[in-house]
């Protein structure tokens, strides 16, 4: 018996305002109307936080999980967590704080995929073809 599904892919994000979609991760962070506005720190888990991104064609914010770009962190993940240390320059206490961070602290491969998100290659636009 052959059952006829309907496969659908999810795209990777949704603007909630305007309806736009991407269906990669890719596409959402090359488009050149989404710029990243910071993270949004969960200090009980960090890969629990959110990226967070300005939909500049209607001006929403988008939250996007940590752990959607923890691939992006060519390095080490540290154990321990220095926030609230002498170590701590206090840049997670900041949401739109998007430097790397000079800790060895837990938080610091969030810090590592800020900085590669903000220097990220955006596409460049295409005229709309005329038919």
């Amino acid at each position: 018996m052959h059952l006829n599904k309907d496969i659908t892919k999810t795209p990777f994000k949704t603007c909630p305002v305007c309806k736009a979609a991407w269906d990669t991760r890719h596409d959402f962070i090359s488009d050149p109307d989404i710029q990243l506005g910071g993270y949004q720190v969960n200090f009980d888990n960090f890969r629990l936080g959110f990226f967070l991104f300005n939909h500049m064609t209607c001006r929403n914010t988008l939250g996007v999980k940590a752990a959607d770009f923890l691939d992006l962190h060519d390095g080490p993940v540290y154990e321990k967590r220095l926030v609230g240390t002498g170590d701590c320059p206090g840049y997670c206490l900041h949401q739109s704080e998007l430097r790397p961070c000079p800790a060895k602290c837990e938080c610091a491969f969030v810090r590592d995929v800020l900085d590669r998100l903000k220097r990220w290659p955006k596409s460049v636009r295409s005229s709309p073809s005329s038919e």
